[in-house]
């Protein structure tokens, strides 16, 4: 089925308002614990009930109204399944909070088989999104792997070694904020090898170096 087109306004409402109603939540709840069908349940594990059918919600309603998902939103969704169902289940915050270092461990594990594969999944996944040459897609699979490691490392320091409050500030504003940063650095190299900014002159060059190896 082919991708149907909708407004970047509401994908973006639909991809992170659950991440923001989960941080709303979070802190507008006043009680530090609920007893639901005769067990106490910290504030941490209700609000992440709440949050997985709202979760789900919004991804079936973006995959109503575009006709696809990626594969990195399915199995994000099937990991926030697994880790909150097990936070519930047992009754411990823990497994939630550690679904982000399992999440980015899977994907730099991903493109490091990849790499040694001689392929970039990551071209596999974003070379809609933008255009790049084999060699920049190589090198840009080498930064993500090596970010999402960090991103992963960054995640248990802090759930870790801070509270609960601090982790979910973390998880919603601090981690995107990271991303945002990363992405920000690799202009210079999406620029240098966008097919779209190729002169004759660098195509000639390129076939020279080819003919002298």
């Amino acid at each position: 089925m082919s991708e149907k087109k909708i407004s970047p306004g509401l994908k973006s409402a639909l991809d992170l308002g659950p991440v923001v109603l989960f941080f709303l939540a979070f802190f507008f709840l006043k009680a530090d614990s609920y007893t639901i069908g005769g067990r106490e349940y910290g504030k941490f594990i209700v609000v992440t009930a709440m949050f997985i059918p709202v979760l789900f919600a919004s991804i079936g309603a973006l995959w109503y109204l575009t006709g696809k998902l990626s594969r990195m939103q399915i199995l994000t969704k099937i990991l926030v399944l697994l880790f909150g169902g097990l936070s519930i289940w047992f009754n411990d915050e823990r497994f939630f909070k550690m679904k982000p270092t399992v999440i980015y461990l899977i994907f730099a594990v991903m493109l490091v088989i990849g790499l040694m594969r001689g392929q970039s999944y990551l071209a596999y996944v974003m070379e809609d999104l933008m255009p790049l040459e084999e060699k920049g897609w190589m090198i840009l699979t080498r930064r993500f792997a090596m970010f999402f490691a960090f991103l992963a490392v960054a995640n248990e320091y802090v759930w870790r070694n801070f509270d609960t409050g601090s982790w979910v500030t973390f998880k919603t504003f601090g981690l995107p904020i990271l991303l945002f940063v990363f992405l920000i650095g690799q202009s210079g190299l999406l620029i240098t090898y966008d097919p779209r900014h190729r002169t004759d002159e660098d195509e000639d060059e390129d076939e020279d170096k080819k003919g002298d190896s």
